[in-house]
């Protein structure tokens, strides 16, 4: 990577919802010959396997208030001020041209150092609503990206809609043909993200099982579940005769996704993004538990447009499940429109927006044009 090319700062959290749009715009700054630096803290770290090699992770110290005791609590403040000093330093010693903000507590070191040195600085807001670092930045930055529309945004502020970058290997699969449902081998994906995955594996392998015969003996279900969960799930499938393949984590997503004629799965904003982007019918949960219900204002535009059945958590039963899966999988036309409907929402070319929003924040655009 040559030293002289233009550098931009990534700062992101430790979830895939904030890690996967900072991965995906990575991969388009590297190929327009950028250097990338992400930075995060040690929990983020872990999810950066797939990023390019090229990217260097910087690790920073943060922390949030929303964790921990008393005694963690007073460490809060410490620790970020560390880390913004570290941020500081390192700014100014490798300066770069441009700094994005991904949201999660580990992208306050460099999007507060970023405000205090005064560079060009812009935050992508991946739900319908702000995150709470998104918050604290919105009013700080050149510009706000949104990757669900409408967002919500503060008085004053404007967003710019982007659609939620997403990684090669799902772009690699956009609008893949979709194989209507029939009276072959079908495929059921399952997914729960790293935060309240536990309802989709207390609930799905009971509704699966209770479908008719005739629909459920074709059936194959790849299902995502937290490791404590794995045997339990693992078991009612096997107990039901389900053809079933349990992990914790499928690397293969994009595949599995492709291949899928019904996807259940929470409606994070990277979850929407890649359902838009290859066009599958869905069932979306959304998190009951977020403050924000930010996960019902992602599945709202999908719903909306005929591409996905909108279940919340008190209506999320085995037997309305199983009634709702029966619906999507015993119309093959139906399940067509919902796959187009999905595919027409999609915005595949998100990470190339939001990079041409980089270089014109940088002030290169003359240059690569």
């Amino acid at each position: 990577m040559n030293d002289n090319a233009p550098l931009l700062i990534i700062a992101a959290g430790g979830t895939g919802g904030h890690m996967f749009p900072a991965q995906a715009l990575a991969e388009v700054m590297l190929r327009r010959g950028w250097r990338v630096k992400l930075s995060t803290d040690a929990r983020g770290a872990r999810y950066t396997g797939g990023f390019p090699h090229a990217v260097e992770i910087e690790q920073v110290s943060s922390a949030t208030f929303a964790r921990g005791g008393v005694l963690a609590k007073v460490a809060v403040a410490p620790r970020i001020a560390g880390g913004v000093a570290s941020m500081i330093w390192r700014m100014r010693r490798d300066r770069p041209r441009a700094v994005v903000g991904f949201g999660g507590y580990p992208a306050i070191p460099a999007m507060a150092a970023a405000t205090a040195l005064k560079l060009p600085r812009m935050i992508h807001e991946q739900n319908g609503v702000l995150g709470r670092v998104n918050q604290i930045f919105a009013k700080r930055v050149h510009c706000v990206a949104c990757g669900t529309w409408p967002t919500e945004m503060p008085e004053g502020v404007e967003g710019v809609h982007t659609g939620n970058p997403v990684r090669m290997s799902i772009f690699d699969k956009a609008g893949a043909p979709y194989i209507p449902p029939g009276d072959y081998p079908m495929s059921i994906l399952v997914m729960g993200g790293s935060q309240g995955a536990r309802i989709l594996s207390d609930v799905v392998p009971g509704a699966v099982a209770a479908v008719p015969e005739d629909l459920r003996r074709n059936l194959r279900v790849s299902h995502q579940a937290r490791e404590e969960d794995m045997d339990r799930v693992a078991h009612a499938y096997a107990d039901a005769g389900i053809d079933a393949d349990v992990q914790p984590f499928f690397h293969d997503v994009p595949r599995r996704m492709s291949e899928a004629q019904l996807v259940i799965t929470r409606s994070g904003a990277s979850t929407v993004a890649d359902l838009t982007v290859i066009g599958r019918p869905s069932i979306l949960v959304p998190l009951a538990a977020s403050i924000r219900d930010e996960q019902t204002a992602n599945a709202r535009g999908l719903v909306e447009a005929g591409a996905a059945i909108l279940m919340p958590e008190r209506q999320f039963t085995e037997g309305n499940l199983a009634e709702q899966i029966a619906l999507v999988l015993e119309s093959p036309e139906g399940a067509v429109q919902m796959a187009n409907a999905a595919l027409s929402l999609g915005k595949p070319e998100a990470a190339e927006t939001l990079a041409d929003m980089v270089e014109d924040l940088a002030g290169m655009r003359a240059v690569t044009e």
